[in-house]
């Protein structure tokens, strides 16, 4: 659509009137858009669930008109709606619910991609939009099937989120007040990687000095220098957004702390180490799960309290077990809902020792 005037969306509803229409008609909607009572042989569509489905744009395809465009204001009602009426839906599975919030996310993206909006109001779209997909991904284990969405297309979707919001951000129009978090939050969910530390680096020293980023350049470090004590103490220390980010790799450095240990402490004839230690050490959620963990690894154990390191017992197959992370992640809501976190400004959360500067 270059070279022409993007058109100003006007569509008052998450899901235009005419999609709802075609989609009930095709018995195409999805149970969380029905309507109350509205189930049977010909499901209704309640105006108040229904979210306008994802579709691709086709070459020759006629560009949308502005009545089929939900404009900023909508677009963000529809991501508050889905944090918190679908996000966290106990009737469903976790794989249920990410394929639905996937799709109808990616949908609200090219919504916003084919109308003019200031930078400011696409940010705000697209930051809400990046956490709700965040909180999501967060939810399912490597592995999982989730219908039309496999986890690694999940994670594509939030790097591609994380693009379309970096992008909006280098216009330079503000004021984007959540920046410095989400800046944090691509880091992170990119731990390691040479290409987004170097990015973040290149960003202004005033924005690189706010806490959510020096939280996050902590964080990188100690992930790259091998650190577990004070990765795992600072991954503890991170609100719940940070941590949806980081989850992705928590596995694997609790993999590597593993080695590292069994590399220091693994004799001929074998040397024991309390349970309870490898549980603080890796932020585990409890004995069980430390028992877990040392098994998929060879690690024997000595009891119920004690991980043998014996040398040459250590192995590493497959994927790094996932974990429950009930500690790094699922505690850290605090009572909230996802809908306040995802509307609220989350530096304003980070503080304390994961705030220091880097040692």
């Amino acid at each position: 659509m270059s070279g022409c005037e993007l058109p100003v969306g006007t569509c008052p509803d998450m899901c235009p009137a005419s999609e709802r229409a075609r989609r009930e008609k095709e018995g195409r909607l999805h149970r969380f858009e029905v309507a109350p009572g509205g189930g049977g042989p010909r499901p209704r569509a309640d105006p108040q669930r229904a979210v306008k489905e994802y579709s691709r744009p086709a070459a020759g395809k006629a560009r949308p008109q502005p009545s089929q465009l939900r404009p900023p204001a909508v677009l963000l009602a529809t991501v508050r709606h889905l944090a918190a009426e679908v996000a966290g839906r106990a009737d469903a599975s976790r794989a249920e619910v990410a394929g639905f919030v996937a799709d109808r996310l990616r949908a609200v993206r090219l919504d916003l991609a084919l109308q003019s909006a200031g930078a400011a109001e696409a940010a705000a779209v697209l930051e809400a939009a990046l956490a709700v997909l965040l909180a999501v991904a967060a939810q399912l284990r490597p592995g999982a099937a989730c219908g039309p969405v496999a986890p690694a297309l999940l994670q594509a979707q939030v790097q591609e989120g994380f693009g379309s919001l970096r992008r909006c951000y280098a216009r330079g129009a503000g004021p984007h007040p959540r920046q410095a978090a989400f800046q944090g939050l691509f880091l992170l969910f990119n731990l390691g990687s040479v290409e987004a530390l170097h990015s973040v680096l290149q960003l202004p020293a005033a924005l690189r000095s706010c806490p959510a980023l020096r939280t996050a350049l902590a964080v990188d470090a100690a992930f790259r220098e091998g650190n577990a004590a004070r990765l795992f103490r600072l991954l503890r220390a991170l609100p719940y957004l940070q941590s949806c980010a980081v989850q992705c790799h928590v596995g694997h450095a609790r993999r590597r702390a593993l080695a590292c240990l069994a590399r220091a402490l693994s004799t001929p004839k074998g040397q024991t180490l309390p349970l309870g230690y490898v549980v603080h050490l890796l932020a585990l959620d409890g004995p069980e799960e430390a028992r877990d963990l040392c098994q998929a690894h060879g690690l024997p154990l000595l009891g119920q309290d004690r991980v043998v390191f014996q040398r040459g017992s250590y192995t590493e197959e497959g994927l790094p077990p996932a974990g429950t992370c009930r500690v790094l992640v699922g505690s850290k809501l605090g009572g909230r809902s996802l809908e306040e976190v995802v509307m609220a400004e989350e530096e304003e959360e980070v503080g304390g020792d994961s705030a220091k500067p880097l040692e």
